[in-house]
């Protein structure tokens, strides 16, 4: 299903193929991504200008622009290929109540841009825009908080009962990251209590496993009986997750068993186990199959076949990047099945951090970048050849 560069390859310029070429070239070699991350951080500490050399390649290749307008061109493009989009609001490094309100407010304008747009089927924001990460480790450590600490913590509820009570008002579906093991538990407690408030006759608050971690199978089942006795719809988009190494090294510098499995196979088994678990309770779940892999994204795609699901139901999603694994979004889309893509934006300075993940994770997965340049050299060739 995934082998056509044609179709995945079709809103790409010849130039934009080559451009692409080049970076993931670049992403190839772990030293020089090293290199250019420690040159960034530098820059960045001492206010050197770098817009105008990364807003041109790896902030054009992996975002949509630096503000919502910018975005519109990203939006329409990938829905000529009937490819919706996740717009990301993927600033980084708030620490302040003002910073936190700006961004609930750029999230609201998000949902406000949303409503009502085919082209826009979800929302999303992640807890740690809204909320300072001490405060969220230490209300998953189940620490006592002080008096200022609790207003702290009703404003951060306040925030994102905002941003959920908006999305439902628009029944506009809304996704709530994951993050790191140590303060998850905590937004894994804020989603279920929204999912108890909004859900009750749809699913518009989904919450994100990272299924990576080898306790999300038991979460899993425990909140579909949670749902069971509580009467609400859940929302789900899987992943396999994003923070493997910082969580072992975390795991091994404290002391603890560490949460993520112990190899990839295991992982494999388990997001797969939760596809399955998802379309066994179709009739409260909703899902969005999250995934760079092409053989869970096949999986997932022969399951609704062999169960007679209806693939355009809404209930039945896939996201990917952007600017990643577009033979699976494009090829998945072309097939008739509901597919988006993230599509980050923000300032240039503030997306940084997010660029920076995205070249290491190219650069740490085992054949990601490979993958990605063969495919694009596949179809080069293709087009010379014609």
């Amino acid at each position: 299903m995934f082998e056509n560069t044609q179709i995945a390859f079709a809103s790409k310029t010849t130039k934009e193929l080559k451009s692409a070429q080049f970076l993931f070239n670049t992403l190839k070699k772990p030293r020089l991504v090293n290199i250019g991350e420690k040159l960034v951080n530098i820059a960045l500490k001492i206010h050197f200008p770098i817009s105008w050399i990364v807003k041109p390649t790896i902030f054009k290749h992996f975002c949509g622009g630096e503000s919502i307008e910018e975005c519109n061109n990203v939006i329409d493009k990938l829905w000529e290929y009937k490819i919706g989009t996740i717009l990301d609001y993927s600033a980084e490094g708030n620490n302040n109540e003002e910073d936190f309100d700006k961004v609930m407010h750029q999230i609201l304008d998000v949902i406000e841009r949303s409503k009502d747009d085919i082209k826009i089927p979800f929302a999303v924001f992640k807890t740690t825009g809204l909320a300072r990460l001490e405060l969220l480790e230490k209300i998953n450590l189940k620490q006592e908080l002080t008096t200022e600490e609790k207003e702290e913590f009703e404003r951060i509820k306040i925030r994102i009962d905002t941003l959920c009570n908006r999305a439902q008002k628009y029944q506009l579906p809304i996704f709530i990251d994951a993050e790191e093991s140590w303060i998850q538990d905590s937004i894994d407690t804020f989603t279920t209590e929204m999912m108890l408030k909004y859900n009750k006759d749809d699913a518009i608050v989904y919450n994100t496993l990272q299924m990576y971690r080898h306790d999300r199978i038991n979460f899993l089942n425990n909140l579909i009986s949670n749902a069971k006795q509580n009467n609400f719809y859940i929302g789900l988009k899987l992943v396999r997750g994003a923070y493997m190494e910082k969580e072992r090294e975390r795991a091994i510098e404290i002391g603890y068993p560490s949460p993520i499995h112990i190899d990839k196979i295991s992982t494999d088994t388990d997001y797969n186990k939760a596809i399955e678990i998802c379309i066994e309770h179709n009739d409260m779940i909703s899902v969005c199959v999250g995934t760079h892999n092409e053989e869970s994204a096949l999986y997932f795609t022969k399951l609704l076949d062999k169960n007679n699901l209806d693939k355009q139901s809404p209930k039945f999603y896939f996201a990917q990047l952007l600017g990643m694994s577009d033979h699976i979004s494009y090829n998945l889309s072309h097939q008739g099945y509901n597919v988006t893509k993230y599509v980050p934006f923000g300032p240039v300075k503030s997306v940084l951090p997010y660029l920076i993940r995205r070249a290491q994770e190219n650069t740490s997965i085992a054949n990601q970048t490979t993958r990605e340049l063969n495919l694009i050299n596949k179809e080069l060739l293709r087009r010379k050849i014609k």
